[in-house]
């Protein structure tokens, strides 16, 4: 087919795009895990948008590729006109409905209610993003064409198409990782490159010997790293405590390494273990191994909760992999946090491991995000079975997390896979809020592991496989902060599920992928067991803590 008899046949058969395109961009004006704003729900209608014209274009060539019957050009005119006003029905009908479907998540999660969804500008930045991807779309079959056409000289003319179609493959793979990801990468490297470096006003070197970036210390202060630097001098000291509790504490320690404090993750991970030793971490009650985010960043509300249910006797180490969010982090060095995690407890749990059972503290891991994910592969079942640790806390464990994902898959039937439970509960539990961690007074093994994660947290709950079934926590019930008006829809739900991963912070703490200092409070006690807790001060302690 020419270059004239194609633009012809895609402009009489553009209605199917367009009808397929108005129904995916409604199905995204539908709600998901996360409210979103106009502007981020307009960019996800123009791909959405795009995304269904271009399986109406598809099946359109598809039908002429196939050589099946053209209908007349009087019956395609009037299913042109027919597709497009059916889209225009659907495309008003959804965008009315936009503003309930957003605030039934707004309502559950406790925010601010919309009283329009910015209907208008929805709609001009939809458009400009479907032009846009749609322009692409026609500039991959002008690149394919213009191949395809010359190859028809040298071999058959289905050949000559697949070849076609492999180039123009090939050619904008390249434009997409030579040009824009590797630019995305390189500035996001010297963006958090030289954010890591600041020291921000307000956080001074601690003077106490025992500190981890003090003087006497064996790691330097400079070379902490932004978010190390703000973990250790940061938290409930000793006061602080006491005022609280209006009895004896004692200081918490915290020791971190920072990315440049040594040259290699051996290095690094034996550095960690001298400054343990040397600040007495070892005689604490509590050790915690710790993995931190993607940028080095230790969460307050998971530490502080800790120190505090424990009296300060507690030691928590961390050790950075990366001073790069996350996200970009898991693209581009998927390995360092595993390494990291695994070299580290790998060190510490030697040492610990060869002390007098009766006089060493109780060893737990914690991570949160990539950290919970890093966590869980530090650990190897056959080097603890022997002399096991005594638990984990992981907090909104990332989806791609295998252990974490075949103990969701392997749950009681009866259970709902945002809350699983595993067995009868005495090695793994899983809580959202604090909640159905006692199992109706099952009792604990040897090793307690706790998996805090929302219902609503797309960090967690999304997957891959939502393109074409919808996944299993979509299902009756459904979580407390999750929108009784979710649906599935093939291929747009996962593109929902995309965008809430990227906007998963932006709620109030307790949801989403934003855990508060109260989450904590319950998973922590039955992990690590502190002593001498009363409801009513537990009450006290998350009033206390919460911002």
């Amino acid at each position: 087919m020419s270059a004239r008899t194609f633009l012809t046949f895609h402009r009489r058969f553009a209605g199917l795009g367009l009808l397929i395109g108005a129904l995916f961009f409604a199905a995204s004006l539908t709600p998901s895990l996360i409210p979103r704003g106009y502007l981020l729900q307009g960019v996800l209608g123009g791909v959405s948008f795009a995304l269904g014209y271009g399986i109406g274009a598809f099946l359109l060539w598809l039908w002429e590729y196939l050589e099946l019957p053209i209908p007349r050009a009087s019956v395609r005119r009037a299913g042109t006109w027919l597709a497009a006003a059916a889209a225009a029905v659907i495309v008003v009908t959804f965008v009315w409905r936009a503003a309930d479907w957003q605030n039934s998540i707004r309502e559950l999660m406790q925010m601010p209610l919309v009283d329009t969804a910015h209907p208008l500008e929805v709609m001009a930045i939809s458009i400009a993003v479907a032009i846009v991807l749609i322009l692409l779309g026609w500039l991959f079959a002008f690149v394919f064409r213009f191949f395809s056409r010359r190859l028809e000289r040298l071999v058959p003319r289905r050949i000559s198409r697949v070849i076609g179609v492999v180039i123009a493959i090939a050619l904008f793979a390249s434009i997409i990782d030579g040009l824009l990801f590797r630019s995305f990468i390189r500035l996001a490297d010297a963006s958090f490159s030289g954010l890591d470096a600041l020291i921000e006003p307000g956080i001074d070197q601690p003077e106490d010997p025992n500190k981890t970036g003090s003087a006497a210390s064996l790691i330097d202060w400079k070379e902490l790293g932004r978010a190390g630097r703000e973990f250790v001098a940061s938290g409930p000291s000793r006061k602080d405590l006491e005022d609280f509790l209006g009895s004896s504490a004692i200081e918490p320690i915290r020791v971190y390494v920072g990315l440049n404090s040594a040259e290699s993750v051996e290095a690094r991970a034996a550095l960690a273990l001298d400054e343990l030793i040397r600040v007495g971490a070892f005689d604490r009650s509590v050790l915690i191994v710790a993995v931190p985010t993607g940028t080095g960043w230790m969460d307050p509300a998971g530490m502080d909760t800790l120190e505090y249910l424990h009296r300060g006797d507690v030691a928590t180490v961390a050790m950075q992999y990366s001073y790069l969010t996350s996200y970009i982090s898991l693209l581009v060095e998927p390995d360092y946090a595993s390494a990291a995690g695994r070299a580290l407890f790998s060190k510490v749990y030697e040492y610990w491991s060869n002390l007098p059972p009766d006089s060493r503290p109780r060893l737990y891991l914690y991570g949160l995000s990539l950290g919970a994910l890093s966590s869980q592969q530090s650990m190897r079942l056959h080097e603890v079975i022997g002399d096991p640790i005594h638990g984990a806390l992981w907090v909104g464990p990332p989806f791609p997390s295998a252990y974490w994902r075949s103990l969701t898959d392997e749950r009681q039937l009866d259970s709902p896979a945002w809350r699983p439970r595993f067995e009868d509960g005495a090695f793994v539990r899983f809580t959202n809020h604090g909640e159905a961690l006692d199992l109706d007074g099952a009792e604990w093994g040897p090793m307690r592991l706790v998996y805090l994660q929302h219902a609503s947290d797309p960090v967690v709950f999304f997957e891959p496989t939502s393109v074409y079934r919808p996944p299993a926590w979509m299902a009756m019930p459904r979580g407390p902060d999750v929108s009784p008006e979710l649906r599935w829809y093939p291929g747009v739900t996962t593109l929902q599920l995309l965008l809430d991963m990227a906007i998963g912070l932006n709620v109030p703490m307790g949801h989403g992928h934003l855990y508060s200092y109260s989450d904590h409070i319950a998973p922590w006690i039955e992990v690590t067991e502190p002593e001498g807790w009363t409801a009513e001060e537990l009450e006290r302690l998350e009033a206390w803590l919460e911002p």
